[in-house]
């Protein structure tokens, strides 16, 4: 079986000759052909290439981009498979061979490719070499044939491509309008996807790759590039590919779970499935769901996933309570207009051994502070949902929200974005506005991730509302809880204050009379401060305190029962007499 290798070239000839030195030597002579299509180089290239006897060359009179050179190869090629192959590689031992493996091993997988030690989207791994010597040796010991090393994906770097030559003129080739590169490889990766065919990333390949060459040199123009292939892609499939084909790695370094576990899991705001097709690669036996409100990028996912296109703050969730293990919402609370009832309806789906996982922006990042102090916004951009409403939270009303909706806060760590010393010294200048070691690490955080469960305080603590009304006939289970959270709940809870001051009231008077004082007047306090003036408050708290020796502040709190309440001051001095 024959391979079409094609690689383009536009000046850089050391890389391009080591690209194809390498091929020579890691290559079985007679299972490939070297199609190599210049660019109109000016550095010597051509001229080298011209006297290689081993390579079909293409010479055009201008640089035609990536795309149109690839097509050009494809064209030629009489492979039963064909290999897009950047110049900036050094092929390694047994390259191809295991490739093959991983392309010809199911008549589902429609492309393939392997890591490397500069890319993007996580095709990259550590590798621990200094030279081109040590790299072979790395190589050598990292490429051992394993099946078990192939993770599908949603898209592939096109650095080293190999596809199907069948699958290839089944969807057609290269998209020109993403000349002269980039995005070609997404809008690739997705045809073959759409088209019923797998991708395949194989973990155990290794090649080395320098990275972007061709481009590297004119960094302005690159950025610009990227920006106008972007928008023609969004154009063209209705999504956007900076943000839609992300896999949140972050987000699922919070499950710990075994990797044979059965897991069902729902992602909202899953996109086009990075992330769930990423919990299938660790988590075989798991069971994914999606919720996607961008229609093109649901159909996507839903290769995958079972996804839905529910607006979960309109319409009534498609899942039954007690559903999932994990629901995952990766940058989608910040675009809600009302987060607090999502969070709600979304603890009905989940199990009581659940947990939801949350990463959401920072507002109180140096960077966002810096930028509203040059008197623009700089987190406009960020999430993946409707960008016309963005939400925004400090840590302290982040736990409040996770909280008051029937959560407890499991882990809770954050994402940074690097320092400069510019930014280290923005920061020292706010804390000398205000010297908080805490809040320089919130200046710090770039984003925070939580996972989260069930809180059963929270579905207590509706137990002491009947018909509007504040009935305690549960309250001894309480007790199982620590008064810190009961409090903690209370207090976040969507009630009036009069009736948290009433709850913290009557559960002070139970646990009084059931001889726990500690906690009694811990819940009588938290009445106090929400209503200092409340007589009975004040009578039940300068009894218990009495009855605790307290002497002093029983004291202190009846001079303020005598301002508040004299008739029921005096009846507390009978009862002390």
């Amino acid at each position: 079986m024959m391979t079409s290798i094609i690689i383009l070239a536009y000046n850089q000839l050391e890389y391009t000759k080591m690209c194809i030195e390498s091929i020579r030597e890691y290559t079985d002579l007679n299972s490939y052909e070297l199609i190599v299509i210049d660019n109109n180089s000016s550095d010597g290239t051509r001229d080298w290439l011209r006297i290689q006897s081993d390579i079909k060359l293409i010479e055009n009179d201008s640089n035609l981009g990536f795309p149109k050179g690839c097509n050009q190869g494809i064209e030629i090629s009489t492979g039963d498979n064909i290999l897009l192959l950047n110049n900036d590689t050094i092929v390694t031992y047994n390259w191809l061979d295991n490739l093959l493996v991983a392309l010809n091993g199911d008549p589902s997988v429609g492309a393939v490719s392997c890591v490397t030690n500069n890319c993007s989207y996580a095709q990259s791994v550590p590798y621990s070499y200094a030279n081109i010597e040590e790299m072979h040796e790395f190589s050598k010991n990292f490429n051992t044939n394993n099946l078990g090393e192939y993770n599908e994906r949603i898209k592939l770097i096109g650095f080293c491509y190999l596809i199907k030559k069948s699958v290839i003129n089944e969807i057609g080739m290269l998209d020109e309008q993403f000349s002269p590169g980039n995005f070609e490889d997404d809008d690739f990766s997705l045809r073959i996807r759409k088209a019923g065919y797998r991708l395949l990333l194989c973990k155990d390949t290794f090649i080395h790759h320098f990275g972007s060459v061709s481009f590297i040199e004119e960094k302005e123009k690159y950025a610009k590039l990227l920006n106008r292939n972007a928008v023609l892609f969004e154009k063209k499939w209705g999504f956007s590919p900076l943000y839609s084909q992300h896999i949140r790695f972050d987000v699922l370094n919070m499950i710990q779970d075994s990797p044979d576990t059965e897991l069902v899991i729902l992602e909202v705001g899953c996109a086009c499935g990075g992330t769930l097709l990423e919990v299938k690669n660790r988590y075989k036996n798991s069971t994914v769901f999606g919720i996607e409100i961008n229609k093109e990028a649901a159909e996507v996912s839903s290769l995958i996933a079972d996804v839905s296109t529910v607006n979960i703050e309109k319409e009534a969730l498609p899942y039954q309570e007690n559903t999932f293990d994990y629901i995952i919402l990766a940058d989608v609370l910040e675009h809600l207009v009302d987060p607090w009832s999502v969070l709600e309806k979304l603890r009905k789906s989940l199990k009581p051994s659940g947990r939801i996982l949350i990463s959401i922006p920072n507002i109180m990042h140096h960077s966002v502070i810096q930028g509203l102090l040059n008197g623009f916004w700089t987190y406009t951009d960020a999430g993946i949902l409707d960008k016309t409403h963005m939400r925004f939270f400090t840590l302290y009303e982040l736990k409040k929200m996770i909280i008051s909706t029937g959560y407890k806060i499991d882990h809770l760590s954050g994402n940074s974005i690097g320092s400069s010393k510019d930014s280290e010294d923005f920061v020292r200048k706010l804390l000398t506005i205000n010297d908080n070691d805490a809040l320089k690490d919130q200046f710090n955080v770039y984003q925070y991730l939580i996972s989260a469960s069930k809180n059963k305080v929270f579905d207590l603590m509706d137990l002491f509302i009947l018909d509007g009304e504040v009935n305690l006939t549960h309250w001894e289970k309480v007790d199982h809880f620590s008064v810190e959270e009961v409090i903690e709940i209370i207090v976040t809870k969507n009630w009036e204050n009069e009736m948290k001051e009433e709850i913290f009231n009557q559960l002070g008077a139970k646990f009084f009379e059931e001889g726990k004082s500690a906690k009694a007047i811990a819940f009588l306090k938290n009445a106090y401060y929400l209503n200092s003036s409340n007589a009975e408050v004040l009578y039940n708290l300068t009894y218990a305190l009495s009855m605790v020796g307290e002497t002093s502040l029983a004291h202190s709190f009846l001079e303020k029962l005598k301002l508040s309440d004299e008739m029921l001051y005096k009846e507390f001095l009978k009862v002390l007499i």
